[in-house]
């Protein structure tokens, strides 16, 4: 099956949202062996998205259908086994990357301007490094629907939960990107000893998740005594774009959420 995202390597033709509009916009570097990061105003869209409308995703029917090599030329023989759900601009993702380099990386995004803007940022890096950020890629599907197409049964050891939409109103509690009945299938393709690592700004967000983990029988809650130790925790606060406003807005004194960071981690337990 052809990949959603060609060589991210080389010059590619891709049927994105206003593409040609897009790519007027972009600044060229002075220098022609320069290559510019992307910028974000470029890539603008909603913070809000429907996971449960019907999306134009060319999907896998199962994980053996799609072509990794494509996402990670230098590693042909392994597998994703970081994956970072609703990964915005992909900052959490460019943070890990060099701490964890046998590691392929994944992120997963529903908003088609802002995962384009993850794969040119990973490729523009990808260009002013030769050598690094080979083990990170994006695709644009919806994590709440197609998770089992692209990953096996145990594959995954860390799945990353970082800012999620909280979506207030009850009638779009079931838009949650956490609850109960997509808990297992997190715990399908999370490896027995697996991390979930979940962060927000907003209380009822986090008493969510920490309550629908918690009650799960293949999940424990992580000690703090072991958080302490992990060289992931202090990357979750402010690596991604949307961590980085909730600090901007503590500074300027305007909490949008309930003012404290929140972080709640579990690790997936063995099958009973």
């Amino acid at each position: 099956m052809e990949s959603r995202y060609p060589d991210l390597l080389k010059p590619q033709i891709t049927t994105r949202t206003n593409t040609m509009a897009t790519e007027a916009k972009r600044p060229v570097a002075a220098d022609s062996q320069e290559v510019a990061l992307p910028q974000k105003r470029f890539y603008r869209q909603r913070a809000h998205c429907n996971p449960l409308s019907d999306h134009a995703f060319s999907d896998p029917v199962t994980p053996d259908d799609y072509d990794w090599s494509t996402h990670y030329p230098s590693h042909p023989d392994k597998r994703v086994s970081f994956l970072d759900i609703g990964c915005g601009y992909g900052g959490l993702l460019v943070e890990l990357s060099p701490m964890f380099p046998e590691d392929l990386m994944l992120g997963i995004e529903i908003r088609v301007k802002v995962s384009d803007y993850v794969h040119d940022r990973i490729e523009a890096l990808r260009k002013q490094t030769p050598g690094s950020y080979t083990n990170v890629s994006v695709i644009r599907t919806n994590a709440m629907k197609f998770l089992p197409n692209y990953f096996e049964k145990g594959q995954l050891s860390k799945l990353f939960f970082l800012y999620p939409d909280p979506h207030f109103k009850k009638k779009k509690h079931k838009w949650r990107i956490i609850n109960s009945s997509l808990l297992a299938e997190y715990a399908y393709v999370l490896q027995p000893g697996g991390i979930v690592y979940t962060i927000t700004d907003v209380v009822a967000m986090h008493e969510w998740m920490a309550s629908a983990l918690q009650d799960h029988p293949l999940f424990e809650r992580v000690t703090e005594e072991e958080l302490a130790t992990d060289p992931i925790v202090p990357k979750l606060y402010q690596s991604t774009e949307e961590g980085k406003k909730v600090y901007r807005n503590k500074e300027r004194g305007e909490d949008h959420g309930d003012g404290d960071i929140r972080l709640a981690v579990f690790r997936r337990l063995p099958d009973p």
